[in-house]
């Protein structure tokens, strides 16, 4: 049975995000969490925490199952665009550029192996 988490409004642009997302996309979990865990770019560390989140979220869900015996894999990893704060900046000559703070939504879903394989 999948369990699904969903990240809002994190504050990073959608294109360094979905490059993290891109990596770790129907890799094992345990693989998945060690690559985010030691990764260099900076979404990894709120991407690590929304994987424990789906983790946790199918525990819930297979109260009667370990998740070492289940195989879990990351199933669907998808980045969307969230809002955007538009800003100003000073610019020379009395001007000013417009600055445009972008977020994105991430929704996660984990499964285990054998199910994944049955459907």
């Amino acid at each position: 049975m999948e369990a699904v988490a969903k990240l809002n409004n994190n504050p990073t642009s959608t294109r360094k995000m979905r490059l993290l997302a891109d990596l770790i996309r129907g890799m094992d979990v345990e693989k998945a969490l060690n690559i985010l865990k030691f990764h260099p770019k900076h979404p990894s560390v709120p991407l690590e925490k929304l994987l424990v989140s789906a983790i946790a979220n199918w525990k819930v869900k297979n109260e009667g199952s370990r998740v070492e015996d289940a195989n879990l894999v990351v199933k669907t990893i998808f980045v969307d665009g969230g809002r955007i704060l538009k800003r100003m900046r000073p610019a020379p000559q009395g001007r000013g550029y417009r600055v445009r703070k972008r977020s994105n939504h991430v929704t996660l879903a984990v499964d285990s192996r054998n199910e994944t394989v049955k459907k």
